[in-house]
């Protein structure tokens, strides 16, 4: 039915003909004819009314016309959709990082919400949802049953109780997750030492001020520590959001060249999006760390970064969303979120639907804490009148972080890091 919907739409501008043209407004570009043969129309209208009619239970005007908007936009692609004044409200809450909900970005897919990633250290983190899971039924009522209403289940006022049932590659069996809604105030940047003179930057999702707050970030950590040796940034599990920020980052680790380039339909949509000169690392190397829940906006930036060989990749393929959506509003006080561009990595690589390939991908697997028993000798100190050093012990006065641990991707990352620095100091060609 869907492929007749859209027509409802046009109906009273095409009762009384089967060819329209919309009139050009001065400024924009000229728009393409709508042509509906009438032999479509009287479907259209025939289907409607056998709705109307026959459905087991009352339609209202309103329902059928919701339905028909969210019929032109729903078959187009993934991403593009209608969404009402709250939901509108809803996106830009969002975006500004203050909603309440569980902190979970997810994407219709044959009537599952499948799980791009969520927020760090949001209700669905804590529970341990993962990327890549999905969400096949929330309050015991299935996804499929009202896939128009689902993203909206996610969200309510904090304090609110939900449960969803998941399905998960690996488990043979669905999984129950009962959570509470909370506001969720997503703090995009976090940062940290690693050890010492190695930095640790975190971005859980781009929103308006991510690209200020990671150079706020980046300026606190050389003022508190000195200027690091290298920095490790962490886009795993991050779902992207706002391409401006993404753009941002890219600006404080690059000096000068292309981040990004968008290309459309229309010529409004082309654009092509630089850095600017200075680089807040003085060129010192980068880790990017990726995988299967990175999408979007952190591709951008991991695709820019490789490109321009400033970072070395490493991780798992990422999401592979390399499409922008513009908001586009309605009279009614809705708006459109439609998809207008593909957006391309400075070398001319398309992210849609194939994502970053690491420069070094790495399994999934994780650490654990050996049990060797007990060691009679460890080291030359432990002996009995050893004989004491004659240098202070930077070992022991390093600061380690304790997630290296047991983050297997993490202390590759590290590792990897290490090794540029120590190549650069040796003249080494190790670049990022």
């Amino acid at each position: 039915m869907r492929r007749f919907l859209y027509l409802f739409l046009m109906f009273p501008l095409l009762a009384t003909a089967a060819e329209t043209e919309v009139p050009p407004v001065e400024g924009q570009p000229l728009r393409a004819p709508i042509e509906i043969r009438p032999e479509d129309l009287r479907t259209f209208v025939s289907v409607l009314r056998a709705v109307k009619d026959g459905y087991v239970d009352s339609v209202d005007d309103q329902t059928l016309l919701k339905g028909a908007i969210a019929g032109v936009l729903g078959d187009l692609d993934p991403h593009s959709a209608f969404l009402s004044a709250d939901e509108l409200q809803e996106w830009d809450e969002g975006i500004q990082g203050i909603y309440g909900g569980l902190g979970i970005e997810v994407i219709g897919v044959d009537g599952v919400l499948r799980v791009i990633a969520p927020i760090d250290d949001s209700p669905a983190a804590r529970a341990g949802i993962r990327a890549g899971d999905g969400i096949v039924a929330i309050d015991g009522v299935a996804v499929a049953e009202r896939e128009d209403e689902a993203l909206d289940q996610l969200r309510g006022p904090a304090g609110t109780p939900v449960e969803l049932t998941i399905e998960r590659d690996g488990s043979d069996e669905l999984l129950s997750f009962k959570l509470t809604r909370e506001v969720i105030l997503a703090q995009s940047v976090r940062t940290r030492w690693l050890e010492a003179g190695y930095a640790y930057a975190r971005l859980s999702v781009f929103q308006e001020n991510t690209g200020i707050e990671f150079r706020d970030r980046l300026r606190k950590l050389k003022a508190d520590g000195g200027a690091p040796r290298g920095l490790v940034l962490d886009l795993r599990d991050n779902p992207g959001g706002v391409m401006q920020a993404a753009v941002e980052v890219c600006d404080a680790l690059l000096d000068g060249g292309v981040v990004v380039k968008t290309e459309g339909r229309l010529a409004s949509a082309d654009g092509t999006y630089a850095a600017g000169p200075g680089d807040l690392l003085d060129g010192a190397p980068v880790v990017v760390l990726i995988d299967g829940g990175s999408a979007s906006a952190a591709e951008i930036v991991a695709g820019a970064l490789k490109d321009h060989g400033r970072a070395l990749v490493i991780g798992k393929r990422s999401f592979g969303k390399g499409s922008v959506q513009n908001i586009l509003p309605l009279e009614s006080g809705g708006a459109i979120k439609l998809t207008t561009a593909r957006y391309y990595t400075p070398s001319g690589h398309s992210i849609q639907a194939q994502g970053i390939t690491p420069d070094i991908v790495l399994p999934d697997v994780q650490l654990v804490q050996e049990d060797r028993g007990p060691q009679i000798l460890e080291s030359e100190a432990t002996l009995s009148g050893h004989l004491e050093a004659t240098e202070p012990d930077a070992a022991a006065d390093a600061q380690r972080d304790p997630e290296l641990d047991t983050d297997y991707a993490l202390s590759a990352a590290l590792n990897a890091l290490k090794a540029m620095v120590v190549a650069r100091r040796q003249g080494g060609v190790a670049r990022g």
